[in-house]
């Protein structure tokens, strides 16, 4: 199925994609989409044909516990009701610990990398397979960027990537934008990873912006798309003609007419790749490991593999073993030692860039801070300008484990054991916002005692 140019929809800018010429589809966060109460202008995209897909970014298929059956169910749902054609998700991990490490879980707020190695491998295989059972429609996974790598590794991200293809049959979401950030900050060939990975199994593209601070790249979504990404898009598409090439804008959105003018460059690179194309190619990517057989449809080409039809997915015939638990025990501490030092200030583990690390742990918290204050803008409303620095203070060390709404009151809980904020009027704007959003009533708590104690106070007075 042939998706077209595309945008990412986002409420900020509902209006905007629905006015920008020839956007032929788009994708939502699949979190943020309530399928019995679907937004209006989303409603009306879908009226006029506009295809959506939904965007998953919470299963972690690449962690080592199995994924969520509920939350497989949800996506499966939201892909019911947006009658989409295809759903997808990240190659990566965003939580750790639990039963398999005997520790507390804890929560990433992000997306990290998985080690590539065999048995992280076998690890995401499986759960990929779980996945694919439980949704209705074909999955498309996405490469994703990275401030740090692992040590140890054992394949190329090409190479990782069409072993996972030829294990399972999953369909690909090939990020340009992250192929250019782990260049500069893993030091990787978009062009090698390009040349090894099975292109054929490509779903459809993003195509997004970021921005360079003290040599690392950062994948804002929040900054232009840069000429270093459309070189990358370019390249693609002299490989392969890709389904679908999406847009990514998730901050600081800026006019409709710059917008349009990023879809215009992105159709241009397009353009520029598919003129290159004329040269050959050659072909470098070795025979996989593991030897498969793929049931694929659709018509053949001089110089071309089949190509999958989103509606009948590859089969694939992995020899494989499945992970036993001592696989997914060994990745479970590896990464409850990785998150542990990103997000609860522990040692960092052996063979890490230390500072690297630092970097990203840094990044976790920024992320936090900025969607705290998006879904709980009263906070940034209450603390004024020190509300950053307050969270910053707040977040350093302490991890988040059961989502951002729930990261939101624990911070609020900080400040007013902490006897914050100074002033008495915005202590008390603070103790009545927590205490409206504490349902059910909790048992009397620490927290909780001493937010009813300064709000009794303060009314006394």
């Amino acid at each position: 199925m042939e998706l077209g140019i595309g945008i990412g929809w986002r409420p900020e800018i509902a209006d905007t994609v629905a006015e920008l010429p020839g956007v032929d589809w788009v994708e939502v966060v699949a979190e943020n989409v309530c399928p019995g109460h679907l937004p209006d202008a989303l409603v009306r995209l879908r009226a006029r044909g506009v295809r959506v897909v939904p965007h998953g970014v919470s299963l972690g298929l690449g962690g080592a516990e199995r994924p969520s059956t509920q939350k497989l169910a949800d996506l499966a749902r939201r892909a019911e009701v947006l009658g989409s054609p295809l759903v997808s998700e990240h190659i990566a991990f965003v939580r750790a610990g639990g039963a398999l490490t005997a520790s507390r879980p804890l929560e990433a707020g992000h997306l990290l990398p998985v080690p590539r190695t065999r048995d992280a491998l076998r690890v995401l295989c499986e759960n990929v397979r779980i996945a694919q059972d439980s949704l209705p429609v074909p999955l498309a996974l996405e490469n994703i960027a990275a401030l740090f790598s692992w040590p140890g590794e054992e394949l190329t991200e090409g190479q990782f990537l069409a072993e996972l293809v030829e294990r399972t049959g999953v369909r690909l979401l090939i990020d340009v934008a992250n192929l250019h950030t782990n260049r500069v900050n893993r030091g990787e060939d978009p062009a090698r990873a390009l040349a090894e990975l099975p292109v054929e199994a490509i779903a459809y593209v993003h195509v997004a912006g970021g921005v360079e601070r003290d040599g690392v790249w950062h994948d804002s979504h929040a900054h232009p798309v840069t000429e270093p990404v459309l070189d990358i898009l370019r390249e693609l598409r002299s490989r392969v003609a890709p389904p679908g090439v999406l847009l990514e804008r998730d901050e600081d959105f800026p006019p409709a007419a710059e917008l349009a003018g990023e879809l215009d460059a992105i159709r241009a690179a397009l353009r520029a790749g598919k003129a290159l194309a004329t040269t050959a190619i050659p072909a470098v990517r070795k025979e996989p490991a593991v030897r498969r057989e793929l049931a694929v449809t659709g018509a053949r080409s001089a110089g071309h593999s089949p190509r999958p039809a989103p509606a009948a997915p590859a089969v694939a015939v992995d020899t494989e073993p499945a992970p036993d638990a001592a696989v997914r025990q060994r990745l479970a501490l590896a990464q409850t030692a990785l998150l542990s030092a990103l997000v609860a200030g522990t040692p960092a583990p052996e063979g890490f860039d230390a500072r690297r690390l630092r970097t990203q742990s840094r990044a976790l918290v920024a992320k936090r801070a900025s969607v705290v204050a998006r879904i709980a803008p009263e906070l940034r409303e209450i603390l004024g300008d020190g509300y950053r620095a307050a969270f910053v203070a707040y977040a350093r060390n302490r991890p988040m484990r059961d989502g951002y709404r729930r990261d939101s009151l624990a911070f609020a809980e900080h400040l007013l054991v902490a006897g914050q904020p100074a002033d008495d009027a915005s202590r008390l704007r603070l103790t009545r916002w927590w205490e409206e959003r504490v349902a059910p009533p909790q048992p009397p708590r620490r927290p909780g005692r001493l937010a009813r104690a300064v709000r009794a106070a303060l009314l006394r007075r």
